[in-house]
């Protein structure tokens, strides 16, 4: 299968690293081809602007700055998100990444009240994500960032596309065991994938 890992985290240093680094290996143990999108190396701009608005349903204009990450999504049969979760949601990088990318005539086509996704040919999507707090609080604000992945990317897919969320909850409480606890159960999992 053709892989598309979407990274959005700014720090090299971070366990998010360690997280990308662990999906990676599994999905590459599994043979799977496999291609990174790394939204802070390539300075993505998750700003939707005025005139790019103005021209968001005219199919024929994608702008330059996102064609690559349209041509990976257009080519590829599953994602893989990994991020860590900010305010309890996706960071504002990878949320403009669905606003810019996630467009009509690249995500879906609009026919007046008809809505019709048009990522028909992925097959998987996973959500890899950290959390600074403990799986009862994401719980209770409605863990927006797991539905981010396995319901609204989701939705743009064909039907039968499966879904899976990894999550390490509560980091700010984590110890060097929970965490190399997770990254093997991450590799595991995409080695599965």
């Amino acid at each position: 299968m053709r892989v598309l890992v979407v990274y959005a985290h700014p720090l090299e240093e971070s366990f998010n690293a360690a997280v990308l680094q662990a999906t990676l290996r599994g999905l590459k143990a599994a043979g799977h081809e496999v291609s990174l999108i790394d939204l802070n190396q390539d300075d993505f701009d998750p700003r939707l602007k005025a005139e790019e608005r103005r021209n968001y349903h005219d199919h024929n204009l994608v702008p330059a700055d996102i064609a690559r990450y349209v041509d990976l999504l257009r080519t590829h049969d599953a994602m893989v998100y990994v991020f860590p979760t900010w305010c309890f949601g996706v960071p504002a990088i990878l949320k403009g990444f669905f606003d810019r990318v996630f467009r009509p005539g690249v995500a879906f086509h609009i026919d007046g009240a008809v809505v019709t996704p048009l990522f028909k040919h992925i097959k998987k999507i996973a959500g890899v994500s950290t959390y600074g707090r403990a799986r009862w609080m994401a719980i209770g604000m409605g863990d927006p960032p797991r539905k981010q992945i396995t319901r609204y990317a989701k939705w743009f897919c064909g039907k039968g596309c499966k879904t899976d969320y990894l999550a390490h909850y509560h980091m700010n409480a984590s110890t060097d065991q929970s965490r190399a606890k997770f990254l093997a159960k991450v590799e595991a999992s995409m080695a599965k994938f």
